[in-house]
């Protein structure tokens, strides 16, 4: 995606799993200098993504980054922060505690080594990181000249989905976002449903239900049946487990949580995979009781 622009590799903090969030994930960016409305519409947004099982990417910054990753974590859900430092840095150090409730289920990343000082050049760097993990971009709030628009500017080049979330046209700090809009191809959305709608797998339930598995069951093939049903619904099982369970490779296995995963059937936990439990406790599939 990246080509000769792609990092030599990314330092990672934090509990969660770059690779499995990133299947289900959007890149929500802004201005530093958000509005109240910029402010309320981002952590709305974020937070309801996250209650659906997706994954915020921000750059971990003050604004509407910090909303975005806020949002995420006050609906219990996954954020990941790209950072312009050594992920042993915390920058800006008002975030020091938000960074800490992002690792608890999220993580930072950064194309840097530790003990590196966020540098100007560096912002801009890091923004194609931020557009190449995500399935797609929205920014909800920036100026013409925001940073902001560079990160969108990498979502198009990269041939992502590219949105924004329209502002009062007499605010210099929505007038990025209606460029991409009106020059820029990009979508306007309003909310979480929006950029579910533009980013939705084929299968995905119409919008406004509870959300169940994101393919029904019967619909798997065999040997992705095989694998779902030797994954427990409550204690998590190690690959090497299930596929003894499931009677398929190693490699096998793997590639089907990786899409089990994707699908919203199961989910990654501190003792290997399990079964997905819904927003209200329930879990997707019945799957194996065995630990």
């Amino acid at each position: 995606m990246l080509g000769d622009a792609r990092p030599w590799g990314l330092w990672v903090r934090g509990s969660g799993d770059l690779r499995y969030a990133c299947l289900r994930s959007v890149s929500i960016v802004g201005t530093r200098a958000a509005t109240a409305y910029g402010s309320s519409v981002c952590t709305e947004m974020t937070a309801t993504l996250a209650g659906q099982g997706w994954t915020g990417i921000s750059g971990g910054a003050v604004g509407s980054d910090g909303c975005a990753h806020r949002g995420a974590v006050r609906a219990d859900g996954v954020t990941i922060a790209v950072l312009a430092c050594g992920v042993d840095r915390d920058y800006p150090q008002g975030h020091h505690g938000l960074f800490r409730a992002i690792h608890v289920k999220g993580a930072t990343v950064s194309e840097w080594p530790p003990g590196r000082m966020p540098t100007r050049p560096g912002f801009l760097v890091r923004n194609r990181v931020i557009a190449a993990l995500s399935r797609g971009t929205v920014v909800v709030e920036a100026a013409l000249r925001s940073g902001a628009l560079s990160t969108a500017g990498h979502a198009r080049d990269q041939n992502r989905p590219l949105m924004a979330v329209p502002g009062p046209v007499t605010s210099a700090l929505s007038a990025g976002c209606h460029e991409i809009i009106r020059d820029w191809g990009g979508v306007c959305v309003t909310g979480a449903r929006d950029v579910m709608e533009v980013l939705s797998f084929p299968g995905d339930e119409p919008l406004g239900r509870a959300r169940g598995p994101v393919l029904p069951r019967d619909e798997l093939d065999p040997v992705m049946r095989q694998v779902l049903e030797a994954v427990p619904a409550r204690v998590g099982r190690g690959p090497a487990r299930i596929a003894v369970a499931a009677g398929v490779g190693f490699d096998t296995v793997m590639r089907c949580l990786g899409a089990l995963a994707a699908a919203g059937f199961v989910e990654r936990c501190d003792r290997g995979w399990r079964m997905r439990r819904g927003p209200a406790g329930h879990d997707h599939t019945s799957g194996s009781q065995l630990p």
